[in-house]
């Protein structure tokens, strides 16, 4: 499901987590504000290929690059990030589909990439002989397009055609076709549904379900479609038959099929009404049914004729029955679901206050949980026999990191990865059944990490809320205030950061002495959804206020100083630099905002800014908008303050967020003759980076920013 991916979504690579949100239009109706906005002199900046904004913006780029990359640092700093990023040796993570192992891998060869596969056996050797499937390179060549790819979907039983997903430099919008992975080929005159925000999954092998752009009046202010049709084989898109209609205030409206290894299957249409309230309708032969649960929940699959879904809410599932806790992970009979029943009801897992589940997967006969107390991970195992669940594990090591990177459903086989701030990712392969596993790849060390030490401290919150953070520094580290340290934080959208190994941090950034903190505030995941939603819409100051906290703390320990502290942050922590650089200005030396939102009183027509309503606030309700004037980066930028100097990273194709932010604070800064550096990227969508080696650029002139403010 698109939205259940959506908070999970890693774009910048481990150090720099941002979740994907909904996809959008670029233009989308106004609201009606509780109040007269103030007047906006830099509308026009929101042309996203304005001539009048493209030439400001290539003047800024030019301008800041000059500095930049003329600086000497610059370019060993960029060879460190492409000895990184094309090094051949980095684990090609897997993706199983049927029994076969697919990997997409860019080099300095391939850098627009190739989707190749190969055996298991054969993947778990030092060097496997990887068959190519598709070359994205040749592909954009033949066809003189910027193809950049998305993905893959190729369903069971057969597993031999798919879905693939094509995107023009970035964009979420995508171009979908037929593959058939027998021949290596498109399938002539097979589907193709072209350029759209779109969603679609296999009914079966000649039957499409999909939403996506049907034309005027088929999109919701977000940019997502809300009316769900099929299509099959042979027809045109104007021949689809329409199942369900949501609305256009809906956030979207997506379908979705889910298979378990028994064969059962479950077709749900996916309602979001806002970003984090979901309606859920099975598709029967009888008709659509509206499942009885919750709207703050999330369907995570189907294992064993059961509904898998996790709570982030309190649920009284029946009068008289136990109240299930915001949080837990429940089983529910699918057979009663289509029957319109009340279904029978299972417990799995209930975390406590502090712990989290991150991510739930399923193999042939076992459900997989990465449950994470007080953020660091471990793997469970949950099997189903009668009507009895009974637990197991897997092994992590302690104070890690852990993931599921894929699983089968033909057989109990299971990758998954752990890793920690100076541990190189290592790639497990399992049996979920009986709990062996074996370590299949390991990252070769990108840095030097003997010298340095990983603690977590806590710090109260303007509340007096404990708000834990990790501190990556070395051994010898003098606690007299002068080490450069970098701050990173997201602080919305339940989305939880997490211990990570970042070979560009740790090359970068602490091979020079730095010291790396991450900060789990609020608005996170990592303590659930309680953690969340304590600061949801105008209790959002405590976000901002959590974040000072972790600054000022480090600066009581004399970890550093404000000369000497720098804050890094994208999308929605993007809008959390912003903030912070007008609130606090006096804590910080570099503020690196990337990919941002910055003007919050028109953030809902801006993008998909519509969808984070749920999130933000709106300001057609008069406390929101009060309170989003008071937090609105752009506009409570001030003449004459002493402000740092800024980094502006953003994107021209991002078409999620968009550069309209980050463009219209940076000109606002430069009417008021305040200093920074800007620099947007022509490609890469919503990651600013749309292959390996824009991503290698990116990291290096942020770094040099860095460097420049903190070190020098």
């Amino acid at each position: 499901m698109r939205l259940a991916a959506l908070a999970a979504a890693a774009i910048l690579g481990a150090a720099f987590t941002l979740p994907a949100f909904a996809e959008t239009k670029p233009v989308t109706p106004a609201p009606t504000p509780a109040a007269p906005l103030p007047a906006d002199p830099y509308t026009w900046l929101e042309e996203m290929q304005g001539k009048r904004a493209l030439a400001w913006v290539n003047r800024e780029n030019a301008r800041s690059l000059a500095v930049l990359k003329g600086d000497p640092r610059y370019e060993p700093l960029h060879q460190d990030a492409l000895r990184i990023v094309n090094a051949t040796d980095r684990i090609a993570y897997p993706s199983l589909i049927g029994r076969a192992v697919f990997n997409f891998w860019q080099d300095p060869v391939n850098v627009r990439g190739l989707w190749r596969r190969t055996t298991q056996a054969d993947y778990a050797g030092a060097a496997p002989n990887w068959e190519t499937v598709l070359d994205i390179d040749a592909l954009s060549k033949t066809e003189k397009a910027n193809w950049v790819w998305k993905g893959a979907n190729c369903p069971p039983p057969n597993y031999d055609r798919c879905l693939v997903s094509l995107s023009d430099g970035g964009e979420d919008a995508t171009d979908e076709r037929e593959f058939d992975l027998k021949t290596k080929a498109f399938v002539p005159g097979g589907f193709h549904l072209p350029h759209s925000k779109q969603s679609a999954d296999w009914l079966d092998d000649d039957t499409l379900i999909l939403t996506r752009d049907w034309g005027p009046g088929t999109m919701t202010a977000s940019g997502y479609g809300f009316v769900v049709k099929t299509l099959k084989r042979g027809q045109s898109l104007d021949q689809a038959t329409e199942v369900f209609r949501g609305q256009a205030s809906d956030v979207a409206v997506d379908p979705t099929v889910l298979h378990d290894a028994k064969g059962n299957k479950a077709t749900i249409i996916v309602r979001a009404v806002s970003f984090f309230e979901t309606e859920y309708r099975l598709v029967t032969p009888h008709g659509l049914v509206k499942l009885p649960l919750p709207l703050k929940s999330q369907i995570q699959g189907l294992f064993d004729g059961q509904l898998l879904v996790t709570l982030n809410q309190d649920w009284a599932v029946a009068p008289g029955e136990p109240t299930l806790a915001q949080g837990s992970l429940i089983a529910l009979n699918l057979k009663d679901l289509e029957a319109g029943q009340p279904p029978r009801t299972d417990l799995l897992l209930q975390p406590t206050a502090r712990q989290s589940i991150e991510q739930v997967a399923t193999t042939r006969d076992r459900v997989v949980a990465a449950l994470y107390d007080n953020v660091r991970g471990g793997l469970l195992t949950f099997a189903h026999a009668g009507d009895q669940w009974t637990r197991g594990g897997l092994p992590v090591a302690p104070n890690s990191s852990v993931g599921v990177v894929t699983a089968s459903d033909l057989d109990n086989s299971l990758y998954y990865s752990v890793e920690g701030f100076l541990e190189p990712s290592r790639l497990s392969q399992a049996d979920a059944a009986t709990g062996q596993s074996s370590v299949v790849k390991t990252l070769p060390a990108r840095f030097d990490a003997s010298r340095d030490v990983v603690e977590q401290f806590e710090t109260a919150s303007s509340d007096g809320t404990m708000i834990p953070y990790f501190v990556v520094h070395p051994k010898d580290m003098k606690l007299d205030g002068s080490n450069p340290t970098m701050l990173y934080a997201y602080g919305g959208f339940q989305a939880s950061m997490l211990p990570s190994y970042s070979a560009a941090v740790g090359k970068l950034w602490l091979e020079r002495g730095g010291v790396y903190v991450l900060a789990n505030i609020r608005g996170g995941g990592e303590f659930g959804p309680a953690w969340h939603e304590a600061g949801l819409k105008t209790h959002r100051q405590l976000i901002y206020d959590d974040f000072a906290a972790v600054g000022r703390d480090l600066i009581a320990r004399k970890i550093t100083s404000p000369r000497r502290l720098g804050i890094e942050g994208g999308s929605n922590g993007g809008l959390l630099m912003g903030v912070e650089f007008n609130q606090h200005p006096d804590l910080w030396h570099a503020v690196v905002i990337q990919v941002p939102l910055l003007d919050m009183l028109r953030f809902e027509q801006i993008g998909a800014g519509a969808s984070w309503v749920g999130e933000y606030g709106s300001v057609t309700k008069p406390d929101e908008l009060a309170f989003l004037k008071t937090i609105s980066p752009y506009h409570n930028l001030k003449a004459g303050v002493a402000y740092p100097e800024p980094f502006f990273v953003t994107s021209t194709k991002d078409d999620r967020v968009t550069p309209v932010h980050a463009r219209k604070m940076a000109a606002l800064m430069e009417q008021m003759r305040l200093p920074f550096f800007f620099f947007e990227n022509t490609n890469g969508g919503h990651a600013a980076s749309a292959n390996l080696q824009e991503r290698a650029e990116r990291t290096a002139l942020e770094f040099t920013y860095l460097i420049r403010k903190l070190m020098d």
